[in-house]
This record gives C-alpha cells, structure tokens and sequence, in this order.
C-alpha cells in the first residue's frame, strides 16, 4: 500500500477489534447518507447541464463516481479496513452492484406486488438495501484477513 493511502488508516493494535459495532453502524449512516445527498445534488445539477444527454445515462455516471470516494471513506472510517486495494475495491463495486439488483426487486415486491404506498415503500427498499449492503460490506468486501493458526495433529 502506498505511504499516503496508509497514512489514512487507523493504527490497531495487534488483538484490538477496531471500531465498535455501533460505530461502524452510525459511519455507514453518515458516509452513506452524506453519499445519497450528494449524488441527488450532483445529479440534478448534471442533468440540467447535459440536456443533450440521457438523463438515466447523467445518473448513472454519476453514481459511478461516487463509488470511489465512498469506498475510501468506508474503508477508512467505517469498517478501519487493512484489506488490500486490489481484493477490497472489486469486492465493493460487487456490493454496489448486488445492491442495485436487491434495490430493484425490493422495490418490484413491495411497490408493485404489495402496492404499498410510495413513501412506505421507498423507506422500506432502502432500510432493507442498505442492511444487506451493510452486513455483506462488513462480512466479506472489507472483513479483516483472518490468519488461523494450524495445529500439528
């Protein structure tokens, strides 16, 4: 890892857990949150910039671009992550991915064969993408490496 990426994490000591479950909980609410209204601003204003352009095709560059910054922040404050670049990036663009298929059957299930209202809907498919997105960050893309000792039998 490069000396200026490292700068950036934590200093943990070896047998330390790192950041606390709840603070890992409320950094994904900020980052993630922080994330969700900059793109909504981000978005509009491209939009009304790029008239000549598609406006899904506007939106999806830009949540392509906050994939970036947000992966870092999470790396760095929520998760305190020493996974390396190579394994850990791929593996959270997958996430991203993965999220945007739940977001859309989540939303499929509960707006069309439930037919909540919009309102209710919306809270439910986000609470509900951003769990699975949280634990799946959590457990695979920046799980710590976990050396297990063998043995002699």
């Amino acid at each position: 890892m490069s000396a200026s990426l490292e700068s950036l994490m934590p200093e943990i000591a070896p047998g330390e857990q790192g950041p606390s479950q709840l603070h890992r909980l409320v950094m994904f609410l900020v980052i993630g949150g922080g994330a969700a209204a900059g793109f909504v601003l981000l978005s509009s204003i491209a939009i009304a910039l790029l008239p000549m352009v598609d406006n899904w095709l506007v939106s999806a560059l830009c949540y392509a671009g906050f994939i970036p910054p947000v992966y870092l922040l999470h790396r760095r404050f929520t998760f305190a992550s020493d996974v390396d670049h190579l394994r850990a990036l791929p593996r959270y663009a997958a996430v991203q991915m993965m999220a945007l298929a739940l977001a859309t059957l989540f939303s499929f299930l509960l707006h069309g064969a439930l037919s909540l209202p919009s309102l209710s809907a919306a809270i439910l498919v986000t609470t509900l993408t951003s769990g699975v997105n949280y634990l799946v960050l959590r457990n695979w893309a920046f799980a710590f490496d976990r050396q297990v000792e063998t043995v002699p039998a």
